[in-house]
């Protein structure tokens, strides 16, 4: 008598899907370990020491969350707006400034930092309007655009920005920048606003938990199908004896 007879269909449907669960388990498990790696790299990087940001065109990539040093003055005429939000879900803006460069590198765009909706106008918070020269150190981001096509636009003539279009903001400027930005440090500054040392580079790694989720799936369907099998199997043996 047969022990186990699960039948064709059966095992067409089952053998590849399992196949490709486990595919995916695999695939996931990979990504975790490189994820893991990406995540030490970024630690890894923002706690290095401060280096001069390279006048002139550079490679976005080669230098996206490494920390730099900058030496220059602020233009606070052309400050931007970012809206963004804080801890606790407080709203306010991201204050986006260019940047002279004492070296003869050009205009940078500086993110100073976060400050509430009331303290959005350089108005409400004048004595945080540093001048002269300064030596600033901060972290390099990368330009990005928004996230879905459905999100309202940035708005120039309101001078609220909602995401980092960098060659948006230089051509409403009228400047030619880095073609990156800076976000700065936590520095004093006179009226605490605009509060630096903003930046946030949170990178969920979930992989192990899609790995056992594939792989918990492969193992329910394949016992679903062994347990068919052997009751299939049993009950022909019964048919059989019946006959």
């Amino acid at each position: 008598m047969k022990k186990f007879s699960p039948g064709v269909w059966p095992t067409v449907m089952t053998i590849p899907a399992v196949v490709i669960l486990l595919s995916l388990s695999i695939w996931q498990l990979n990504r975790y370990a490189w994820k893991v790696e990406l995540i030490d790299h970024l630690t890894e990087r923002l706690s290095e020491a401060a280096v001069p940001l390279p006048p002139g065109d550079l490679v976005v990539a080669d230098w996206e969350h490494r920390r730099v040093s900058i030496e220059g003055q602020f233009d606070h005429e052309k400050e931007i707006h970012l809206f963004s939000h804080a801890k606790k879900g407080r709203k306010g803006f991201q204050i986006i400034t260019p940047f002279v460069r004492k070296d003869g590198g050009g205009m940078v765009l500086v993110n100073r930092g976060w400050v509430p909706e009331h303290k959005k106008e350089a108005a409400s918070r004048p004595e945080g309007q540093l001048i002269g020269n300064l030596p600033l150190t901060g972290v390099v981001r990368k330009p990005w655009s928004k996230s879905y096509d459905f999100l309202p636009d940035n708005n120039p003539v309101s001078n609220v920005w909602l995401y980092g279009d960098l060659d948006q903001m230089a051509a409403h400027l009228k400047l030619e920048t880095a073609p990156v930005f800076v976000e700065l440090d936590d520095l004093e500054v006179p009226g605490i606003w605009p509060k630096g040392g903003q930046t946030r580079v949170t990178i969920p790694n979930n992989h192990l938990e899609y790995f056992f989720t594939w792989l918990g799936l492969a193992g329910t369907m394949l016992a679903i199908y062994g347990i068919y099998g052997v009751n299939r199997a049993k009950k022909q043996g019964a048919d059989d004896k019946a006959v």
